[in-house]
């Protein structure tokens, strides 16, 4: 098995036991960790110079709908209402299965290049099995490490039909990709099931998606992001935690405006809640939750959510998530009528762990990945501390949380193989090209399909 050994700058490791080190080795054999630490004194096949690099644990997108790469930017403007009815009830009924196969090569390689080795891919335009099946085509092309989240398309309700809201999760497709090609739960690929949840389907569908994705032993992830007022099942979180339902197999994306009763009971279950936070300060009058979950004693994870609305840079979210959540406790100290806090309120760390650990956490997969442990999976992330945007570093958290960017990836390591290094994606240059090129055909050809104008800036 092939040996590589990483002579490191720096080493931020994520794990406590190890901490940050200095001019330090970490080695790898096929595609784990094996050790860490200083003169390893180790034989190995291949050795990277990275003395003049940071090294760290790849970032974990926990939320991110692939397919919409294409659109990129074209909601910057959009409100909840416009995404829903310009993506949902127009865009994405016009996708074809080759559509999200070229949308998630060149989204998921725009995830590795950007310092990210896993995404939970949340695919909610399928309509059929084989728009699942070529959707993972292009995640396993990649080299990308992804939970597929296994989704529904939400249409308008067709004359005479049952809205989307009452339509259970289809269990036919969820068994063939089980039983089938995502069977395996140690594979670089995983599935999990992406389902309507109760701020979007009715009560008795909540349950039985819920059950199904038990039953088939698989992560189950929901959207909450509606005012009590306006969700098809109110407090249907606490009936889920109440039947027994709801666990840390549970995923919960947004929840911006859940009120406490329900925050506590789905962490007190165990289940996990992902903030997206520029998406959430873009188009929400409630503040993210990063904040009231570690109050709370949970750990948070991050996503990026929809790129028609925000970056798929996921440096910017981790960046946005610390500043905000400083600017809201900062906030509320005035507001109890404090003098200005002397000591800062949330530390660089924190955001690095929501964005390594506690994606680990959400996709439940803290065992293989998140941080630089022995026995985790090779999953490493290097960045160029000469870059001038970063150079001279003096501390490499308060380098990677509040200085870099995606320019400063240098090299990324996905199961032991190097998906990007010198700065360039081991993809090649002329097959990014064509990808696209093909991208663009084809998301040329779904908005004049739906008929979609960009209103200019």
């Amino acid at each position: 098995m092939k040996r590589t050994l990483v002579k490191c700058g720096w080493l931020v490791s994520c794990d406590p036991k190890i901490g940050d080190l200095i001019n330090a080795e970490l080695l790898l054999e096929g595609d784990k960790i094996v050790a860490v630490g200083k003169n390893l004194n180790a034989q190995a096949d291949t050795v990277i110079e990275a003395s003049d690099m940071i090294v760290m644990p790849g970032l974990i997108n926990a939320h991110i709908h692939v397919w919409q790469c294409g659109m990129r930017g074209i909601g910057s403007e959009w409100m909840s209402a416009d995404y829903h009815g310009n993506m949902h009830g127009n865009i994405a009924t016009r996708y074809k299965p080759d559509d999200n196969y070229v949308a998630n090569v060149v989204g998921g390689l725009t995830q590795i290049d950007g310092g990210v080795t896993t995404v939970l891919d949340w695919c909610h335009n399928l309509t059929s099995l084989e728009h699942a099946e070529r959707s993972i085509d292009g995640l396993e092309e990649t080299g990308l490490r992804a939970v597929f989240a296994h989704g529904t398309a939400k249409p308008p309700t067709p004359p005479g039909g049952l809205p989307y809201t009452h339509i259970a999760h289809p269990r036919d497709r969820v068994k063939a990709l089980r039983e089938g090609r995502l069977s395996s739960d140690d594979a670089r690929i995983t599935m999990a099931m992406a389902i309507l949840g109760p701020h979007y389907s009715v009560a008795e569908v909540v349950e039985q998606d819920v059950r199904l994705a038990k039953e088939f032993g698989l992560l189950a992830t929901s959207h909450a992001t509606r005012r009590h007022a306006d969700c098809v099942t109110p407090k249907g979180y606490l009936q889920l935690a109440k039947a027994g339902l709801l666990g840390p197999d549970h995923n919960i994306v947004h929840a911006n405006y859940f009120e406490d009763d329900e925050l506590k009971a789905v962490i007190d279950c165990g289940a996990s809640i992902t903030a997206t936070v520029l998406v959430e300060l873009h188009g929400h009058a409630a503040d993210p939750l990063t904040g009231r979950v570690r109050a709370m004693g949970g750990m948070p994870s991050l996503g990026i959510d929809v790129e028609p609305i925000v970056t798929a840079e996921f440096f910017r979210e981790m960046q946005a998530a610390l500043l905000y959540l400083r600017n809201a406790e900062h906030r509320a100290y005035a507001a109890a009528g404090k003098p200005p806090s002397q000591v800062i309120p949330v530390r660089s760390r924190e955001a690095l762990e929501w964005a390594t650990i506690g994606g680990a956490r959400a996709l439940m997969l803290e065992d293989k990945i998140g941080s630089l442990t022995p026995g985790k999976k090779a999953d490493v992330v290097m960045l160029r501390s000469t870059d001038l945007n970063l150079f001279p570093v003096h501390d490499p958290v308060f380098s990677i949380v509040e200085q870099a960017h995606a320019g400063n990836v240098d090299t990324v390591i996905i199961d032991g193989v190097i998906r990007k290094q010198g700065g360039q994606l081991a993809y090649g240059a002329e097959a990014l090209r064509r990808k696209k090129t093909e991208l663009l055909a084809s998301a040329e050809r779904i908005m004049r399909e739906a008929k979609f104008t960009l209103k200019a800036a």
